[in-house]
């Protein structure tokens, strides 16, 4: 079926191009970086991960939103997800792999990467973090490619691959979960020591990933003869869980912010403090964590009122509940997190330029290879339908 990515419109080899070239400059600012170390970076002994560890906080809750369409539809027998459910599961795959880079560039050297598979440690939550990201990768390959293979044979799934599926549920929660505890497990740093770090991951995760996976069933439908949601009802039905997720979201962060001030304990106000007012006379983080606040309650409402059926009110919410939950779950949580060091001091950060370059290469690579899933998983369905 791979041979499908290898045809295609005029439209299709300029975008392929695009991202080629965009994958081109990130490795060459990636090798910057692997020549002259982590200098390059606006990273520091103070703030020891930045934009890299960010995107891979955030990319995992999208990698484990599959879920939200597979749970529905298998367990459920929920049929509108029947034409979406391909969709996410090829963009778990993407998401992991991207997970995966960007703590590869992360790390000074790549090679130490091997220290966890030589050096193994049951008490490490790093190991453990391992174990669930390449496996939820490795469940989504098999069952995506598997499913969608026996459609295009117009045969039903062999019956081995029920059980991988069921398997896949708890896996996704699980993925999640582990990357919530290697933050939560960390005494030191008062903004991430929370009970309800994995609730809140889940909870940003189920809003954030099905909210990209409308909006890439809208590009798809666009740009081809496949609709993924003939009667409207599959869309609406995500909307629903986009909504009551980032709702719960909210809530949790709320419940954060009570027992911080309420509590009034220094150690854990001040990283809050510092995102929303400002501490010792540093506001960089300020107005960005502002408008993360104004673009999550401006989603939730676009998505509750009956302007969630209108086409632009609704990609204009979707957009903005992502675009929060990049904020909040990314970068503010991360960053904040090293505020104020042990020191009690203020170490602002900020990403460099060549950070970004390689960012934006690791995406590009992502964007790519959801480019050929979805090529694949379109031209088996245009060929099924004609």
């Amino acid at each position: 079926m791979l041979e499908k990515a290898l045809s295609g419109s005029k439209r299709y080899w300029i975008w392929v191009t695009l991202l080629l070239a965009v994958i081109a400059v990130g490795l060459f600012a990636y090798m910057n970086q692997f020549n002259n170390g982590l200098g390059v970076t606006g990273m520091s002994r103070d703030v020891s991960w930045g934009l890299y560890i960010a995107q891979f906080t955030f990319l995992v809750g999208v990698a484990a939103s599959a879920v939200m369409l597979v749970l529905p539809y298998y367990l459920h027998d929920f049929k509108k997800f029947g034409k979406m459910v391909i969709l996410g599961e090829f963009l778990a795959i993407p998401a992991v792999i991207m997970c995966i880079l960007f703590i590869f560039v992360d790390l000074g050297q790549p090679m130490r990467i091997m220290n966890v598979i030589l050096h193994p440690s049951p008490r490490s939550v790093m190991f453990y973090d391992m174990i669930v990201l390449c496996g939820y990768l490795l469940i989504n390959l098999v069952v995506g490619w598997t499913t969608l293979g026996a459609e295009r044979k117009g045969a039903p799934s062999p019956k081995w691959v029920k059980p991988i599926i069921y398997l896949s549920i708890p896996w996704a929660v699980s993925i999640h979960t582990v990357t919530a505890f290697l933050y939560a497990g960390l005494p030191g740093r008062h903004l991430w020591l929370s009970a309800i770090m994995a609730a809140r991951f889940l909870a940003s995760a189920f809003a954030a990933g099905p909210a990209i996976l409308i909006l890439l069933c809208f590009i798809v439908k666009k740009v081809s003869k496949f609709d993924p949601d003939p009667g409207v009802g599959a869309i609406q039905s995500l909307v629903k869980i986009v909504r009551y997720a980032m709702i719960a979201n909210v809530f949790f962060y709320i419940l954060e912010l009570f027992t911080a001030f309420y509590s009034n304990i220094p150690e854990y106000s001040a990283p809050l403090r510092y995102i929303f007012f400002g501490l010792d006379g540093h506001t960089s983080l300020v107005p960005i964590m502002w408008t993360a606040t104004a673009l999550a309650f401006l989603g939730i409402a676009l998505l509750v009122f009956p302007t969630r059926k209108n086409g632009a009110a609704l990609t204009v919410g979707l957009l903005s509940i992502i675009t929060a939950n990049w904020i909040d779950k990314g970068m503010i949580l991360i960053v904040a997190g090293f505020v104020p060091n042990s020191f009690e001091r203020v170490i602002e950060y900020a990403p460099t330029l060549n950070e970004i370059l390689v960012t934006l290469g690791v995406y590009a690579i992502g964007a790519l290879l959801i480019t050929i899933l979805y090529k694949v998983a379109i031209s088996v369905r245009e060929e099924k339908a004609s």
